[in-house]
Parts: structure tokens; sequence; C-alpha cells
């Protein structure tokens, strides 16, 4: 036996059913269901959860890829501090060339070391310290801002392991700048 409805368009619905109760639920149903628009619910609802979805992404995106960048620059500035850099570079040749116009051509060769060899070699390590100390300092705010952030939102993995690569880079890069600097680690040759 079966139950024959009409809905909004005019179509008639048949269903079956073996009971009256049956038949009462299926009426009922259909009726809830033609009333409300089930089909436009679930479509707002799809809409709605992809809009807080990605509010949610939009929000956490910014804090995020700034950590993530600066922990890169960090680590990039720790490589820069041990291999040497461009400015270093410019820096240590610039102050090989002050060195031969200042030192007299009669002036003993531990002179013309200091001068040209020496004070190039102490720019350099300076410029490495530089970017060795920028490195940690970056590393380090990075290490240090989820304590300062919106409580609950942990920090990437990622962003953290990279931001400890940055800091132990800039550490050891400021261990060997200083060390070179004061002559400890590979120092000027002697003259006599």
């Amino acid at each position: 036996m079966g139950t024959k409805t009409v809905d909004e368009t005019g179509a008639e619905r048949g269903t079956e059913a073996k009971t009256d109760e049956e038949k009462v639920d299926v009426v009922k149903a259909s009726d809830a269901t033609d009333a409300t628009g089930s089909d436009e619910v679930e479509e707002n609802d799809d809409i709605e959860a992809e809009d807080e979805v990605t509010a949610q992404a939009t929000e956490a995106s910014p804090s995020a890829v700034g950590q993530g960048a600066a922990a890169v620059v960090s680590a990039a500035l720790g490589l820069v501090s041990l291999t040497g850099g461009w400015i270093g570079t410019v820096a240590a040749a610039r102050e090989t060339l002050i060195g031969q116009l200042q030192t007299a051509s009669n002036a003993d060769v531990a002179t013309q070391i200091k001068e040209v060899y020496g004070d190039a070699w102490q720019t350099s390590a300076l410029w490495a310290g530089v970017f060795a100390l920028a490195a940690l300092i970056v590393g380090v705010v990075v290490l240090a801002r989820p304590a300062f952030g919106a409580p609950g939102k942990p920090q990437a993995p990622w962003i953290k392991s990279v931001a400890w690569g940055g800091v132990a880079l800039g550490v050891i890069g400021l261990l060997l700048a200083v060390l070179k600097y004061t002559d400890a680690l590979l120092g000027l040759p002697s003259a006599g």
C-alpha cells in the first residue's frame, strides 16, 4: 500500500509503506523536506563551513608565514656567517687595497703582512660576526615569539627546527668569527 504526496512543484511523490505508522512518518518526513528545503540548507551549511575554514586559515597564516620566513632568514644568515658573504669579501678587498696604499715600500715584512693581509682578515671576521649575530638574534626572536602571541596557537614544528638551526649556525659562526678576529684561529704567519 502506498501514499502519494504532492510537493510545491505539483509533482507527486509515491512512497511505499506497510503500516499506518510508517505512512504517517513518510508523510511527515516528506512535508519537512519540502517545507525546509533541505538541499538549500545543506548547501548553506557547506558554504558557511568553507567560509569559517578560510577565515581561520587567513587569521593563522600571516603569523605562521612571518615566523617561517624569519626562521629561514636566520638559517641563511648563519650559513653566510660560516661561508662568507659578498659584503665581507668586498670589505676585505677594500682593506687589502688600503693596506697596500698606506704601507711604504721600505716597511718591514711584519708591517706589510699586518697592513695588507691582517686588517683584511679581521675585516672579514668582523663581517662574519655581524651575520652570525644577526642569525642568532633572528632565531631567538622566532623561538620566543609564541610566548608573546595568541595563547593556544602552537608554533609549527618545522619553524622551530629551522629557527634552532639558525641559532646553532649563529653561535658557531660567532665563535669562529671571534677566533678569527683574535688570531686564535688561523692567525697571521710570523715574519721572522
